[in-house]
This record gives structure tokens, C-alpha cells and sequence, in this order.
């Protein structure tokens, strides 16, 4: 049986897009709030149809020595073209990307999973600094 960490795909999200990728400053200010970006096909468009979406994207955080990470949120897109008329003749399709606000007072990983419904789990990481 595999680990429960591989079961998560990564891959250069320049070139597959899967990758969910996160957005924001290399190193921010002890304790001031700042933004995180995260969007799954930032380079190569992810479809977004009834068939073939993005569900959602959760975020951790693990501060430098910890054993354990904290969930930031998770973030669920719900809305992809269903429709009683049909697959993709809804009136709403929600896009893969979420922007949150938080603060830290010290330096860590930022982790990044996505699901799509067919290809499954896949991760990033973005090591962060404090100034």
C-alpha cells in the first residue's frame, strides 16, 4: 500500500496544468497580514466543464522545525456548467483560484493541494521568510 503522501502528483506547473501554484512575497513581516494566491493552469489553462474541473484547493502551513503543519483553509468550487439542460449549459462556472489574507511570525512552507476530478491530487510548496 502506498503512502498516503504518494498519492499526490507534482510536476513544473509551466508545463502541466495541475499544479496548483502559490503566489506571494518570498519573505513578509513578522505578524503583518499578507496576501496568498493559489490557481490551478497559472501557465496552461485547466478546463473547467461538468466532465473535467477543479473541486478544490486546501492550504497548510508548517513553520521551520515543526512537526505538524495548520490548515489555512480550504477552498471549494462548486459550480461547473451543470444544468438542467445539460452538461456545460449551466449559467455559472467558478474558476480554480482563490486569493486569502494571513499572517505569520515565522518562517515555514506554505503547501498547496488541489483535486481534479480526474487526475486526482496534486501539491506544491513555497518556502517562505520572515524580514
Amino acid at each position: 500500500m502506498d503512502a498516503f503522501g504518494e498519492i499526490f502528483q507534482t510536476a513544473d506547473w509551466k508545463t502541466e496544468k495541475h499544479v496548483p501554484v502559490i503566489d506571494c512575497d518570498d519573505k513578509v513581516k513578522s505578524g503583518e497580514i499578507f496576501q496568498v494566491k493559489t490557481t490551478v493552469g497559472k501557465e496552461i489553462a485547466h478546463p473547467n466543464t461538468t466532465e473535467h474541473h477543479i473541486r478544490w484547493i486546501s492550504l497548510y502551513f508548517r513553520p521551520e522545525g515543526a512537526k505538524f503543519p495548520f490548515e489555512i483553509g480550504r477552498f471549494e468550487f462548486n459550480a461547473h456548467g451543470e444544468s438542467v439542460d445539460g452538461p456545460n449549459k449551466g449559467p455559472i462556472y467558478t474558476n480554480h483560484s482563490v486569493t486569502t489574507s494571513m499572517k505569520i511570525n515565522q518562517p515555514g512552507t506554505i503547501y498547496a493541494t488541489s483535486f481534479c476530478n480526474i487526475h486526482g491530487l496534486w501539491k506544491s510548496e513555497k518556502a517562505i521568510g520572515i524580514m
